[in-house]
């Protein structure tokens, strides 16, 4: 109950994550309310490829604004900036309970994740105002789970709707938890410093453009080659301009003197190669259920759910560690029991069964939470308070862009594998012998996908081994909230 009295910054951090878990949520609700959408809408299933797009509008949203909105923050307040985003995100909540067409809807989705974006770094950056350095592991390890709970109950919310009211509900239903969240935060949560200074919203227009050609053309690099490397170059040549321009800056959007920051860098290092890295579990679990193993779809949800549900309870057993053990035993436990599930996952067959199975998935689970909290807490410990929502906001951006790296090349390389392997077999025939054959050839495929995976969770060790404490992340963590420390809390 001490975390709840009221002078403690917990209530505002728990109404702050309680936004978090909303918007985590919003990301993976649509999957299954697709189908509802699709005959609402008369579309078939050769319009699949349109439809995608209502995930893939949400994640380039979600993606493209967050280095921008990380430094709005900073400038004008990281509550100020929560509030706004969640409005936004209510906005476009509303719209896309409205909208009367797939495009019209694939935009107001899009809006949503610009709030739903923000919402994560800022959160991130408030914990920081609200705890000093020592005591933000929990609290980020609530964030972490708050974040993961919501992906993982995204489905389920959206499927339990689906089948009671309509799929329109499922934005309905944000506009009163929207409200409950602005209310408490503004009850709760204390103003904060403010670090007024000029903000480059061209430099952010940029970036975003730039993140969102390198993930069209990553997306197509399997189907479209030629289109996707004149992306690719495209995108290059625009960031090699913006961080030409930010190095000149006065007041840069995303100030290159915190990757000379080891920890900073390092923690970034490893967030990517955990995107990566999960992004492979998330996608190819139900891919080889479904497949290889010929199981229903619904099996190959149920399985990653063993793996997604462990996550929020190794985030909080982070956050938990990294106040007591530091940055980098938490991570490099969670990377080292990543590498195993996934060696686990390399073994497996037309034979696997239980209890094996869900011991592999759960280890993977328990990896993927533990390594939240310390590296968020090694991130922006290692920066000054008026650069905490940048660090937060590149922070997240770099996981999104090793899920968006790891899937593209993955994808690409499987294919091209799974061709060979398969090459003078006709797929067409249904012999026993060449159905055998197709299987051995998948069961290759899927192998060579969780054991690079395994790969990228040991490369993460190294940056790891890194992340350290910085001048802006030495203070006691008995400084009481409203001491001497650099948070906001009580001011």
């Amino acid at each position: 109950m001490a975390l709840l009295n009221k002078n403690s910054p917990y209530p505002a951090i728990l109404a702050a994550c309680f936004g978090v878990f909303i918007a985590a949520d919003d990301q993976t609700v649509i999957v299954t309310i697709l189908p509802s959408i699709m005959s609402d809408f008369r579309l078939g299933i050769d319009d699949l490829g349109q439809v995608s797009w209502t995930v893939t509008g949400y994640l380039l949203g979600y993606t493209a604004v967050l280095p921008l909105m990380g430094r709005i923050s900073d400038v004008h307040g990281h509550r100020r900036v929560y509030l706004l985003a969640m409005g936004i995100f209510l906005v476009g909540s509303v719209l896309a309970a409205m909208a009367n067409g797939l495009w019209t809807l694939v935009g107001f989705r899009v809006i949503q994740a610009v709030g739903g974006g923000a919402v994560v770094p800022v959160t991130i950056a408030m914990i920081g105002d609200l705890l000093p350095p020592g005591r933000r592991g929990m609290a980020l390890g609530i964030m972490g789970a708050s974040a993961e709970m919501g992906a993982v109950i995204g489905p389920l919310w959206g499927s339990l709707i689906d089948r009671f009211l309509d799929w329109r509900w499922v934005f309905w239903m944000n506009v009163p938890l929207v409200i409950i969240v602005v209310v408490l935060i503004m009850l709760l949560a204390p103003s904060g410093r403010r670090y007024p200074r000029p903000v480059d919203y061209r430099g952010g227009l940029i970036l975003a453009l730039v993140m969102v050609l390198v993930t069209l053309a990553l997306s197509r690099l399997g189907e479209a080659p030629v289109q996707a490397g004149a992306g690719l170059a495209l995108g290059g040549l625009l960031l090699a301009g913006f961080l030409w321009s930010q190095s000149r800056a006065s007041f840069p959007l995303t100030p290159l003197s915190l990757f000379r920051r080891v920890s900073f860098s390092a923690a970034n290092a490893s967030h990517f190669f955990v995107g990566a890295a999960l992004i492979i579990a998330m996608v190819n679990i139900p891919l080889i259920t479904d497949t290889v193993m010929g199981k229903e779809p619904l099996e190959g949800g149920l399985r990653l759910l063993r793996l997604t549900g462990a996550i929020p309870v190794g985030a909080l057993a982070g956050g938990f560690a990294a106040s007591r053990l530091g940055y980098r035993l938490p991570t490099a436990a969670g990377l080292l029991l990543g590498a195993t599930s996934f060696y686990f996952l390399s073994t497996w067959d037309l034979e696997l069964s239980d209890p094996m199975m869900t011991v592999h998935l759960l280890i993977g689970g328990l990896g993927f939470g533990l390594v939240i909290a310390p590296i968020a807490t090694a991130a922006i410990n290692s920066v000054p308070p008026e650069d905490r929502g940048t660090a937060a906001a590149l922070l997240t951006v770099m996981r999104m862009m090793g899920m968006i790296v790891g899937l593209a090349a993955l994808t690409s390389w499987g294919t091209d594998r799974f061709d060979t392997l398969v090459r003078g077999i006709d797929l067409s025939l249904v012999d026993p012998g060449y159905i055998n054959e197709v299987t051995s050839a998948g069961l290759i495929v899927f192998e060579g996908f969780f054991l690079t995976a395994m790969a990228l969770c040991l490369l993460a060790l190294v940056p790891t081994w890194l992340m350290r404490g910085e001048k802006h992340g030495v203070q006691s963590p008995t400084v009481p909230i409203g001491g001497t420390g650099d948070t906001s809390w009580g001011r």
